[in-house]
């Protein structure tokens, strides 16, 4: 038998809510953004997301900008609350209880996000998931730039990252039974790769695909 290899969306997925999203409203409520011009740009930016009407680009460098002229350290101790207050509360038990089950078995699992590193590594350590593939912020001399580094790890991109972190470890996708998770139509290219699509608390339109061709449909928030 092959081995196994699971991916896991993060947003909408596993966790109750957007990353990029909640991260703004702890800007917002602490704050360091201006909620009445932002907020409005905020949701725009969701919605178009979900509806896949924005470029992985647009996309990245709304969120990234956010980080700009910003250290590392600096923004540690809101991360450790980013965590601690708004992401822990949304993740619901059987999203936990479902990625400690794959790790049990002795899977391959990964989280694979269009999140920045940045605001998502805690919230797979919390997983106990030491396998991240996000979008990659860049750094130079010390502080963020607001830009990323390599391919975008959204959409097409995610298959492309999920190829290059395995060929890295000296593998290919074919030598695993693979399974994917994910809620939402951007990671259509992706739930086509694997063996196994499941959608998970999914959008309208995946849920139209996900019928279509017999995937398993789980949700995890009831």
């Amino acid at each position: 038998m092959k081995p196994r290899l699971t991916l896991f969306d993060l947003d909408e997925t596993l966790l109750a809510g957007d990353s990029d999203v909640l991260w703004c409203e702890l800007l917002m409520a602490r704050g360091l953004l201006n909620a009445a011009d932002f907020g409005p740009r905020n949701a725009d930016m969701e919605t178009r997301y979900r509806a896949s009407s924005v470029s992985a680009q647009e996309f990245a460098g709304f969120y990234l900008s956010l980080l700009t002229g910003r250290t590392p350290a600096s923004l540690e101790p809101l991360r450790a609350e980013f965590l601690r207050d708004w992401v822990v509360p949304r993740i619901p038990p059987a999203a936990l209880r479902l990625v400690q089950a794959h790790q049990a078995q002795g899977d391959l699992v990964v989280m694979t996000t269009a999140t920045n590193r940045f605001i998502t590594e805690l919230t797979a350590r919390h997983f106990g998931i030491e396998h991240l593939i996000a979008i990659e912020p860049e750094v130079a001399q010390g502080a963020f730039t607001g830009r990323s580094t390599g391919t975008l790890n959204m959409r097409e991109g995610k298959v492309a990252r999920l190829h290059d972190w395995l060929r890295g470890r000296g593998a290919a996708l074919a030598d695993f039974h693979s399974t994917a998770y994910s809620d939402s139509m951007n990671d259509l290219p992706l739930l086509e790769a694997v063996n196994e699509a499941v959608a998970v608390d999914p959008a309208p339109r995946l849920a139209a695909i996900a019928a279509a061709r017999g995937w398993r449909v789980l949700g995890l928030r009831a």
